[in-house]
């Protein structure tokens, strides 16, 4: 039995008992751990952001337009990833792990789903903005850039997106059982 499932039952018998330090503890621990994902994956797509903003100007992407358009939608679509990322922490937060259980099990499910709306709708345009901007550098890189050199850039991005989509997937698939696992509590 994982944490998760440990914290659904806890929070399932609720119902009829008071909760005890160690349940509300374990709640908070999860929500932390939660925060704290998300504040990672922050950080990276900001360091991402930063990578990107330095490659334009080491470039001078600012003096080829499909250049800077590419850029900028491979930049714009991360920001908007950290800015759906710390509305999520901000609504995790507005969570009061005080409620009663039936009513904390209410907030938690709105969070899931809302969660679930970013996955499959805003998630997959923000992916392919990202492939968009990058496939629009791609005649830039193959007029300035040796052949192998290119050719090792168009593999790297090939394997990059299959790993990073695996890991977005599975990272999904987790979120979508939890909520899944709060529905059939109720």
């Amino acid at each position: 039995m994982n944490d998760f499932e440990k914290l659904r039952l806890k929070w399932q018998d609720q119902r009829e008992l008071n909760p005890s330090k160690e349940d509300f503890d374990a709640v908070l621990n999860r929500i932390n751990d939660i925060k704290k994902k998300q504040r990672i994956t922050n950080v990276v797509l900001s360091a991402t952001i930063l990578v990107l903003v330095f490659f334009f100007f080491y470039i001078s992407g600012y003096k080829n337009s499909k250049v800077t358009v590419g850029l900028s939608l491979m930049i714009l679509s991360l920001a908007i990833r950290i800015g759906i990322e710390m509305r999520s922490i901000y609504r995790l937060k507005k969570i009061n792990v005080m409620l009663e259980g039936i009513r904390f099990k209410e907030k938690l499910m709105e969070y899931y789903s809302n969660r679930k709306r970013v996955h499959f709708f805003i998630t997959p345009v923000i992916v392919l903005t990202y492939i968009l901007g990058f496939r629009m550098l791609l005649p830039s890189f193959k007029s300035s850039l040796s052949s192998g050199f290119y050719t090792y850039i168009v593999i790297s991005s090939i394997v990059i997106l299959l790993v990073l989509g695996t890991f977005i997937a599975l990272q999904i698939k987790k979120e979508l059982n939890k909520l899944k696992s709060l529905k059939a509590t109720g």
